[in-house]
């Protein structure tokens, strides 16, 4: 190699590096943007970075800096599972740091191959903001269907805490929302790399018209929701804030129970009852004694929604995570059983091929029950019910065939102690409700416990590590949304329509942000 080669070497390896670094740095960056943070410029900041280094990245770059960008959003975004694993930690505290950063690893390839699409189609004449939010989007929603998905901390999650701009996912979902998230931070991003001053404006217009569009979207909406915004049903949800540790203590189990007891009997008048994920330190449906008491507490016409584990006798036994309705004579009149399972915790993928133990202990693997139902529970309002981690599902917590009136998410986020987890599988909880136009009332062991309406509004909150109870008016329904009748398709139609406003712009002498020249 020449004397000129090697100096042209030692200043693209510090430049290549510097890049590198920035691609952490933005994707942790992202994590800002998410809850209880939701510093929201952040999550412009990470994605136009992003966009800029890809500018004049090869394939081969792209899927590198995906990757960084990756490890950056996903390493501290999920540190909070560590928590878990030190909740038996002789056992498993010493995998805690492995298994996260390795869970980061995998994830990580989503955005990877998200980076390397967008610079290919790029190259095929795709504008390359709008390749960026495209590929991400198609990425997000593999992320979230893949080995049963993992769709946590999604792009659209940095507006959950924003009211104004959240209202966009009442139309295209999460995934969709977190496409023109993508798509507007692209374009601010590369209008500071410009060719010349007119691409500058005509990005920067590109951004604003987009931000205005779902600001505007979200301010008429909220500005129409006048109605009233509670209906007769009383709640109470009770949070008994029992730790992860003393749960299935059998010698703690009495005082747990009487907790649960206790905080449930305090004065005043309910409808509905609402109790966490496993409340019940047992199987609450073969233990009538358990329920003859629990009726006691139930007025007239009251029901009781409580999680609790059900076993069933089928070649051997057949164990699920549910929630049953208790009646005010302490019946079981309906039940729901999880269906979105938790990898390594409520079973273990491919048992036959990976040795590894659940985090859970319990005589056997759950069984995942067949989909979203929705519950009639007597005289109250239909539910639909989402157990714990299948709240982190766009699309799969309502019944398509009985539209709900509210939807019921029982959780236990005591595995995570005060940790930022809580915090953002609420931010998932919230979108749910606005993408489908309904409230939903979240009972959560030791918080965050949550009574939202159908626009992501809170209406009450106990926080973390809070014992009590919260007593409100349920809120009141909306009509199904676009996204409650077309579910992710609407966000593939408004793919197809910012391609098509792109193909059709190239065909005119003046062309704006998304046309070839804007490259």
């Amino acid at each position: 190699m020449t004397a000129t080669g090697y100096w042209a070497l030692g200043r693209a390896v510090p430049k290549r590096i510097a890049q590198l670094g920035l691609a952490i740095l933005a994707g942790a960056g992202f994590v800002l943007a998410l809850s209880p943070f939701s510093l929201l410029p952040f999550a412009f900041a990470s994605f136009a970075i992003l966009a800029v280094l890809l500018r004049h990245a090869s394939p081969r770059t792209a899927l590198g800096l995906g990757y960084l960008f990756g490890l950056g959003q996903f390493v501290p975004g999920l540190f909070w599972i560590t928590e878990s694993f030190q909740v038996d930690a002789d056992r498993f505290g010493w995998i805690a740091i492995p298994a996260v950063v390795g869970l980061a690893g995998v994830l990580s390839v989503f955005p990877a191959f998200a980076c390397w699409i967008a610079v290919r189609a790029t190259r095929y004449g795709l504008p390359a903001a709008l390749s960026l939010a495209s590929s991400w989007a198609a990425f997000e929603w593999l992320r979230g269907h893949v080995l049963t998905g993992f769709p946590w901390n999604l792009a659209a999650y940095a507006l959950a805490d924003w009211s104004l701009p959240a209202q966009s996912a009442s139309l295209v979902g999460s995934y969709g929302l977190g496409f023109l998230l993508v798509l507007s931070a692209s374009l601010a991003g590369l209008s500071l790399v410009p060719e010349d001053r007119h691409l500058a404006r005509q990005r920067i217009a590109g951004a604003a018209v987009i931000l205005f569009a779902v600001a505007g979207f979200g301010a008429a909406r909220l500005g129409l929701s006048d109605m009233p915004a509670e209906r007769g049903t009383q709640i109470r949800i009770v949070q008994p804030n029992i730790a992860q540790s003393a749960k299935w203590d059998e010698a703690a189990r009495n005082t747990n129970i009487l907790r649960l007891l206790l905080l449930s009997a305090r004065s005043g008048p309910f409808d509905l009852l609402l109790w966490p994920e496993t409340a019940w330190p047992g199987f609450l449906e073969e233990d009538q004694a358990a329920r003859a008491v629990i009726s006691w507490l139930l007025p007239e016409t009251s029901v009781l929604l409580t999680g609790s584990p059900e076993r069933q006798a089928v070649d051997g036994w057949v164990y699920r995570n549910s929630v049953l309705a208790i009646g005010p004579d302490g019946s079981v009149l309906t039940r729901y059983a999880k269906h979105h399972l938790v990898p390594f915790g409520e079973y273990v993928p491919w048992r036959n091929f990976l040795p590894f133990p659940r985090l859970i202990e319990s005589l056997g693997d759950f069984t995942p029950g067949p989909g979203p139902r929705t519950l009639a529970i007597g005289p109250h309002p239909y539910v639909g019910v989402a157990i714990c981690y299948e709240a982190i599902f766009p699309g799969h917590v309502v019944d398509d065939a009985i539209r709900p009136d509210w939807i019921f998410n029982a959780t236990n986020d005591a595995w995570f102690g005060n940790s930022i987890g809580p915090w953002q599988h609420l931010a998932s909880a919230r979108m749910r409700a606005v993408e489908e136009g309904l409230p939903l009332v979240r009972a959560a062991n030791t918080g965050i416990s949550v009574v939202i309406d159908a626009y992501g509004r809170t209406h009450a909150m106990l926080g973390l590590g809070t014992a009590g109870i919260i007593d409100a008016r349920l809120p009141r329904p909306l009509a199904p949304t676009l996204y409650a009748r077309f579910g992710d398709w609407s966000a593939v139609v408004l793919i197809l329509f910012a391609w098509a406003v792109a193909g059709f712009r190239r065909r005119i002498p003046y062309l704006g942000p998304f046309g070839r020249t804007s490259e």
